[in-house]
């Protein structure tokens, strides 16, 4: 959807890098490499990016660090573009009202840092839970938002009076 809305593959990437998580920070070189790109395309898309305001740059020495402008008034329209371009949204939703007793939910691994690798990490922390359902929804999940999903549980288990945590990978 975004990529049919964005002509320009780099500027989806880089949307996606510094809108999907907050605090999502890059360099010309480094966002490069990260996307197997040329620096010029890089560089051509973050000053469009930073002329529309979108992105922030600061020095440090001879760097260039860039960040999504979070005081831009698209700002919070553009990561809820991108949530719902990745499938973060829906996925997170049904995890936390079908599963059982989840405490929290939380994106991890590339994902997290907005790199778009085709593999959503999610952690659960909770009790009770469903891991039946739970394998269900990851399987359901994977082909409504086409990227593999890995789940990471840990879940409170009471031993004998005292508290303890077990954790389970699917």
């Amino acid at each position: 959807m975004l990529d049919s809305l964005i002509t320009s593959k780099t500027r989806v990437k880089l949307l996606i890098k510094f809108f999907s998580n907050k605090g999502n920070k890059g360099y010309l070189r480094g966002l490069a490499e990260e996307f197997s790109e040329s620096t010029n395309s890089v560089r051509v898309e973050l000053n469009r990016l930073s002329e529309a305001g979108l992105l922030l740059s600061s020095n440090f020495g001879k760097t260039k660090s860039y960040e999504a402008n979070q005081g831009h008034p698209f700002y919070e329209e553009i990561r809820s573009i991108v949530t719902k371009y990745l499938g973060f949204d829906n996925l997170i939703e049904v995890v936390i009202k079908k599963l059982g007793n989840v405490k929290k939910a939380m994106i991890t691994g590339d994902y997290a840092k907005g790199i778009d690798s085709g593999t959503i990490e999610l952690l659960l922390i909770g009790k009770d839970i469903n891991f039946e359902y739970l394998d269900f929804l990851i399987k359901k999940a994977e082909k409504k938002i086409q990227r593999a999903v890995k789940v990471k549980v840990i879940m409170e288990e009471p031993r004998e009076g005292i508290e303890g945590w077990v954790v389970y990978n699917m």
